[in-house]
């Protein structure tokens, strides 16, 4: 649920384990989670993403974006995939060590909440999706790569970002949500490969199915509620939770009570 709502989903993971006391599900779990919230956004978007591929495909063919806003459409979300598979590869370590950290998860996630507060009091909503430019998408794609740390949502930082470029509420959720198409796959992918090298036997086939039916099923109903919620209401109420979240993380770890 928390992949495509703007609260940080690796926050939320991080936090609710480390409260509760639970163990480390595994790589097998993880990866699963990716795959089933990669099924959500495919299902929901599924025209969209037929549409990018055969205008970035058609594109590629005839070396032109003119004609079809799926052309240039496709090479747009490749452009905003870029800074956050760099940042992801030269920077893995460093992003890993605060998934450890609850305090800066707690930190994190106020930073979260003042974004998408910001971005909602300031931000000037006017344009579509297909009115994007190349910086726009880019920003957008910067935006997402800082949100590989645990406390900064994805989705949070790339709505704000293209609040901030002047995307309507729920045009910059949906150009969020087709971004987070290659970053989920990737990193599920990703998981896959590491888990080949090192395999993994702690959940059983049940267990695994339970996580990933849950993670499709809560994924779709989540992209839904937002883009309805987002045609006519604000990011506040989102702000607020990542607010109260983030303190009491961090009260939390500070007294170091579960």
């Amino acid at each position: 649920m928390t992949e495509f709502l703007p609260i940080s989903s690796s926050g939320h993971l991080v936090l609710v384990p480390w409260l509760l006391d639970w163990e480390n599900p595994g790589l097998a779990f993880d990866a699963m989670l990716h795959m089933g919230t990669l099924l959500a956004v495919v299902v929901f978007f599924w025209r969209d993403l037929r549409d990018l591929v055969m205008g970035g495909l058609a594109s590629i063919r005839e070396r032109s974006l003119a004609g079809d806003p799926s052309r240039r459409a496709a090479w747009l979300i490749v452009l905003g995939t870029l800074p956050a598979a760099f940042v992801g590869f030269a920077f893995e370590g460093f992003f890993e060590t605060l998934f450890g950290a609850p305090v800066w998860v707690g930190v994190l996630l106020l930073v979260t909440g003042t974004l998408l507060a910001a971005s909602e009091k300031w931000s000037q909503r006017r344009l579509e999706v297909t009115q994007l430019g190349w910086s726009d998408a880019l920003i957008v794609g910067l935006a997402q790569a800082l949100a590989i740390a645990p406390g900064i949502s994805r989705s949070g930082a790339t709505i704000s970002a293209g609040l901030w470029r002047g995307l309507q509420r729920d045009s910059a959720a949906r150009f969020s949500f087709l971004l987070s198409v290659p970053v989920i796959m990737g990193a599920g992918l990703f998981q896959l490969k590491d888990l080949w090298e090192v395999p993994d036997a702690m959940n059983s086939p049940l267990v695994l199915s339970a996580g990933f039916v849950s993670a499709a099923i809560s994924g779709f109903l989540s992209i839904k509620f937002l883009l309805r919620y987002l045609r006519s209401r604000p990011l506040y109420p989102f702000a607020v939770y990542c607010w109260a979240a983030g303190l009491l993380s961090i009260l939390l770890a500070l007294l170091s009570i579960r």
